[in-house]
């Protein structure tokens, strides 16, 4: 069995934070904290009985990612996983558009999800009331609330830290995470029927790793601000496609850098060890997945250039196909018709990343660390499609990281 001292041991948390949402009582026995690398994870404080211990195992998504064939009601694609149609999208309302981080095609669903009344109320992430700079879980009711809560947020998040307490009370939600936190509550579904009663939808967007928040710090360091304190105002992209980092003082300052060297300079070298060893960042469990949709250039690399925002919207399931269509049908959302061949270049990662897992987790067998179940993702036939020399490569990098850290993140 995987408790949760083997899964934070072996670096395979997500920091989802289901283990806590599913600890009950007046002093649950799990509550997450973030650690000090700057990461959310569960701390145990008192005792998991069996009961709970045995659903943390089936259901967390840092210890297991498994389809269930059964279930699947697309075809499944080898690289892009289970697949209705593919679009390109972009919300019609042109302030929503700009705020979201890839124009808004996701905002554009859960508000027509809201107006329609299929659904009571949207449980997302957002910027903390409390700080500029972490994140906490957001309630969306209505447009504004899910403006405010667009953009990307490049941090650690929990957002089923009280999912216990949230299938337990009457409305119908919507649930919008990382594809590891819809993975699961997927899985948690298979043990709880109220999940899938309580929540009719689940959206994913495309995720390329969770950094921490000393990533956050490094990063607002590195646009110039002596003093992280001073903050009062942090956006890490959005107002713009693919919008600029943005930190606003007190005193009314701002600094700005652009997408492509806060995350790919900065960012994306504070990811969580659990992101480096994900099949799928692609969203394989959600209705409908979101990602922007990069324009290329003539070599078919994507362009970080500012533009009017677009979203890759993928549906994966006959009810993810039915919303989509029903808010184009409403005028919330215009849509393009997508080819797999060009959504390779437009997300050349998630295109490759399956092919790394399968020697990555040799590498943490070579080192004794307990690896994660992965079930039905196609994984050996993404490595061997991957090549020789990308493979070695990708083994011989986590083989030196585990070998370099007595502890896993």
């Amino acid at each position: 069995m995987y408790d949760i001292a083997t899964i934070t041991r072996n670096g395979l948390c997500s920091g989802c934070g289901m283990c806590a949402g599913l600890a009950k009582g007046d002093q649950p026995p799990i509550v997450m904290r973030e650690s000090a690398a700057g990461y959310r994870r569960p701390e145990v404080v008192g005792p998991v009985d069996r009961d709970l211990a045995a659903l943390i195992d089936a259901a967390c998504p840092g210890a297991n990612i498994r389809h269930d064939p059964a279930s699947l009601e697309a075809e499944y694609h080898p690289v892009w996983g289970p697949l209705v149609t593919a679009r390109l999208g972009w919300s019609t309302d042109a302030e929503l558009r700009r705020n979201a981080s890839s124009g808004g095609g996701l905002s554009a669903v859960l508000v027509h999800l809201l107006a329609t009344g299929q659904i009571d109320y949207v449980v997302q992430t957002a910027v903390s009331p409390d700080s500029p700079v972490r994140n906490a879980l957001a309630i969306s009711t209505g447009r504004d609330d899910v403006f405010h809560a667009a953009g990307s947020r490049y941090a650690p998040s929990s957002p089923l830290e009280d999912i216990g307490a949230r299938l337990d009370t009457p409305g119908k939600f919507a649930f919008v995470g990382k594809p590891c936190d819809v993975a699961g509550l997927r899985q948690l579904a298979r043990r709880d029927p109220r999940v899938n009663e309580k929540v009719p939808v689940m959206i994913a967007f495309m995720c390329a790793g969770v950094p921490s928040y000393r990533g956050t710090s490094a990063l607002i360091k590195a646009m110039g601000v002596a003093d992280e304190s001073k903050v009062t105002a942090f956006r890490y992209r959005g107002d713009g496609w693919p919008g600029f980092a943005t930190a606003r003082l007190e005193d009314g300052t701002t600094f700005t850098m652009d997408y492509d060297t806060s995350w790919g300079r900065i960012l994306n070298r504070h990811l969580q060890f659990r992101c480096k060893i994900c099949p799928d960042g692609i969203g394989e469990f959600a209705d409908i997945v979101c990602a922007d949709g990069w324009h290329c250039d003539d070599d078919g690399n994507p362009l970080f250039d500012e533009q009017d925002g677009r979203s890759i919207i993928l549906t994966r399931t006959r009810r993810g196909e039915a919303i989509l269509n029903g808010a184009v049908e409403a005028g919330g959302l215009m849509i393009e018709p997508l080819k797999l061949t060009a959504l390779v270049h437009m997300q050349p990662f998630q295109a490759r990343r399956k092919g790394l897992v399968v020697t990555r987790l040799a590498a943490m067998a070579l080192t004794g660390k307990r690896r994660p179940r992965f079930t039905g993702l196609e994984l050996a036939r993404n490595a061997r499609a991957l090549g020789l020399k990308d493979t070695i490569k990708s083994f011989g990098g986590t083989l030196r990281r585990l070998i370099g850290k007595k502890q896993l993140d």
